[in-house]
């Protein structure tokens, strides 16, 4: 007797404890500018060139690979 009386109140705050349906996913917003944009854009510009380095790297180091 003593569990059902604990086990109908816990289920009824359980059931409470429902939401509903979840809210609409919010839509996309522009980016706000930021004092750091142009430093982002400078280290997004030698990320670049580094690849372009890199690549010509990868390129010499397989024509030495092939000379042998």
């Amino acid at each position: 007797m003593k569990r059902l009386a604990l086990l109908i109140p816990m289920m009824t705050l359980l059931a409470a404890c429902g939401s509903d349906a979840p809210p609409p996913p919010a839509e996309p917003q522009e980016p706000v500018k930021t004092v750091l944009d142009d430093q982002l854009k400078a280290i997004d510009k030698a990320k670049g060139v580094e690849e372009i380095g890199m690549d010509h790297k990868r390129q010499i180091d397989e024509q030495l690979d092939n000379a042998d």
